[in-house]
């Protein structure tokens, strides 16, 4: 499955930033999805993932501001980030994941969010 995300921009802190990861084949409603992020100089790391049935799963460092969901019929995903702090600054990737969470596919470009402060 192929997944692009968009949706990034510049940010102020405190504001809101809905992401978007489109598929381009069907499958897209057989796989769950996970977004990872990379912010500059550091390593890229998970924060969500949503199963086919609709179940999440974030890392605790950003339980409670994002929230992951998908729309089946639009082969969309979605993170939404509230409350925006200048450390989610970072390039947003979204990728199929298999039950642990791993990436299945090849990295895409991703999309950058920038948060000023």
């Amino acid at each position: 499955v192929q997944l692009q995300a968009s949706g990034g921009g510049l940010v102020q802190a405190g504001g809101s930033l809905r992401l978007s990861c489109a598929a381009r084949e069907i499958t897209f409603r057989f796989n769950a999805i996970g977004w990872y992020r990379q912010a500059p100089g550091k390593q890229r790391e998970w924060v969500a993932s949503i199963r086919v049935g609709g179940s999440t799963n974030y890392a605790d460092s950003v339980k409670g501001r994002f929230t992951i969901s998908r729309d089946n019929s639009k082969d969309t995903a979605y993170l939404r980030i509230d409350t925006l702090k200048p450390e989610d600054t970072a390039v947003y990737y979204c990728q199929p994941v298999d039950l642990s969470d791993r990436p299945l596919s090849s990295w895409g470009q991703g999309t950058l969010v920038t948060v000023s402060s």
